[in-house]
């Protein structure tokens, strides 16, 4: 059967293991039921997550006007100490920055190849541990707004990385490293506004198992620009990744706004 339409990052359901569900227009796959079985993906074109016309993507699935002008893509998105509207001051539009901003976000650390700390609305808890390939997760403050989660994380960037090292995720090299354990150590190391909302007896951990049959060794990452084409076995889903039996990973949130067709 044949799938066609613009991508987007996969949609997800908090299972075990997770399930994988690639939305289109008009139809959707279950990632899951393809294990084991060949995919054909093939490159048609591109169309801009915002204002759906057929540019070139730039980032983040938007093409270069609408990266530079959409409130969804401001600085503050990246760097959420940078965040404003809870001083009601506007970057690109301040009745969408409130809405996003201005509502409980969670700093947390999770477990993906090392331990690393990161920011998320609360609305997103599991989704965005899912999304980055997260093993384990716990969040650290529930805080009113992304400004104080943000200063969090700034603050405890100088003890945890930021970033998923995504090799070492994809190829399962994680450390075995006890998070609740870590989270007890962050208390003092934690903003002054954001003392009252810690709780250390609150330990929510959560645990991610991914749909994986086998982990690549060596690894190959598949681009649409480069490579129109591309077939492979697949053999696992983590993060946002499929991964394909010759150490092929495709990273589909990386490839948002491209049309792509797909034979199963």
């Amino acid at each position: 059967m044949t799938y066609e339409g613009v991508l987007t990052k996969m949609q997800t359901e908090f299972a075990n293991p997770i399930q994988y569900y690639l939305v289109f227009d008009s139809s959707f796959l279950n990632m899951n039921q393809l294990l084991n079985k060949n995919l054909e993906i093939n490159f048609v074109g591109y169309q801009c997550l915002n204002c759906g016309k057929k540019k070139k993507i730039f980032r983040q699935g938007f093409c270069y006007d609408c990266f530079y002008s959409s409130p969804a893509v401001g600085d503050w998105i990246m760097k959420p100490e940078l965040s404003t509207a809870h001083l009601g001051i506007q970057d690109r539009d301040l009745v969408y920055e409130e809405k996003v901003q201005l509502q409980p976000h969670i700093a947390y650390l999770a477990l993906s190849s090392e331990v690393k700390v990161g920011v998320t609305r609360k609305t997103q808890m599991p989704t965005r541990w899912i999304d980055q390939g997260a093993t384990q997760a716990i969040s650290i403050v529930e805080v009113p707004n992304r400004y104080l989660a943000g200063i969090t994380e700034v603050a405890l960037k100088n003890h945890f990385a930021d970033k998923t090292n995504w090799r070492k995720m994809l190829q399962n090299d994680v450390e075995q490293i006890d998070l609740i354990a870590e989270k007890l150590k962050v208390q003092n190391w934690i903003p002054a506004e954001v003392q009252d909302y810690f709780y250390p007896e609150k330990n929510d951990l959560y645990e991610m198992h991914f749909p994986v049959l086998e982990y690549p060794t060596k690894i190959k990452s598949l681009s649409l620009d480069k490579t129109p084409n591309f077939q492979g076995k697949l053999m696992g889903i983590k993060g946002q990744y499929l991964i394909f039996q010759d150490g092929t990973v495709f990273n589909i949130r990386g490839s948002e706004g491209y049309v792509v067709k797909i034979n199963v």
